[in-house]
């Protein structure tokens, strides 16, 4: 019993080493947003489309002239600026989640095939990394939505394109390191399938560090929705995103600031929160890391 009590605290230990309160408060954040992501339809205390115009620029209620009817305010159409927040946090995030699992299916998959395939399928796929890593996002991002318009469904799928590149050539390293340990050999000389040989064996073993490439390119991703719904090419109305809202308030940034700044305040602490728990977890999987032993 007390070898079992010394093995969990031991375990315990080794989790929490390196768990600042900073680490803390950026799971307390994403746990929020988490759960406004899931729970939007049923927190918003108003439609994000009904306007009212007598309401219009009305402050937050921690201003002069703001009330508790509408907590964060209302924007230039008189719409509730917290509802609209509620779902704008919803979009983005179900976004640059959606987007980020494109990016890695696309990553690890195309990485598995170069470790796997060598040769000419590896060299073609490493010009498609070079390529892709060559040429700014932002610019191909750009010219496919004034090309062939704006959906949402277009506009998720497009973003997964973003980063795929690292997850790519991070997984080829890692399939390839594996390839070379014992327990593959031992699977391989039985007569595994390569499907199950990468599916089964390898992925469980470096997929903690695939998981640490996601949580730093999220995110960018998250960024990147805002920058192109800042500029009106993401995601359009009615349907509201955390760009959209900003986009849209900018003319209003004298007279009503918090229009602006609070979303603003959601994407930077949010872009934070991730990046700290991204960096925690890759010192996790890090054995050379102190913070790993």
């Amino acid at each position: 019993m007390a070898t079992i009590l010394n093995y969990s605290t031991l375990s315990w230990r080794r989790v929490t080493q390196g768990f600042s309160p900073s680490l803390f408060i950026a799971f307390l954040w994403i746990a929020a947003m988490g759960v406004i992501a899931l729970l939007a339809n049923h927190l918003t205390p108003f439609d994000i489309a009904a306007m009212d115009l007598r309401e219009r620029l009305r402050p937050p209620a921690f201003l002069a002239g703001g009330d508790w009817i509408h907590p964060l305010g209302t924007d230039q159409l008189g719409r509730d600026t917290f509802s609209r927040l509620l779902s704008s946090i919803r979009t983005s995030m179900t976004i640059g989640l959606i987007s980020t699992f494109i990016a890695a299916a696309i990553g690890v998959g195309l990485g598995f095939l170069a470790a796997h395939g060598r040769g000419r399928v590896e060299q073609i796929i490493l010009m498609l990394i070079d390529a892709q890593a060559a040429i700014p996002f932002m610019i191909v991002a750009l010219a496919v939505l004034a090309f062939f318009g704006n959906n949402l469904v277009l506009f998720t799928v497009l973003l997964g394109f973003y980063g795929w590149e690292r997850i790519a050539r991070l997984s080829r390293g890692l399939a390839m390191s594996a390839s070379e340990q014992g327990y593959t050999i031992a699977v391989r000389d039985i007569g595994a399938s390569p499907v199950r040989l990468y599916a089964l064996h390898i992925l469980p073993n470096v997929g903690s560090s695939l998981i640490v490439a996601m949580t730093l390119n999220l995110p960018e991703v998250i960024l990147l929705e805002t920058s192109l719904s800042f500029l009106g090419l993401g995601v359009q109305p009615p349907l509201s995103s955390l760009g959209n809202m900003v986009g849209s308030a900018r003319a209003y940034m004298e007279g009503a600031p918090w229009l602006v700044f609070i979303p603003s305040a959601v994407i930077m602490l949010t872009a934070l929160s991730v990046s700290i728990i991204g960096d925690w977890l890759r010192d996790r999987a890090d054995p050379m890391s102190d913070s790993a032993r």
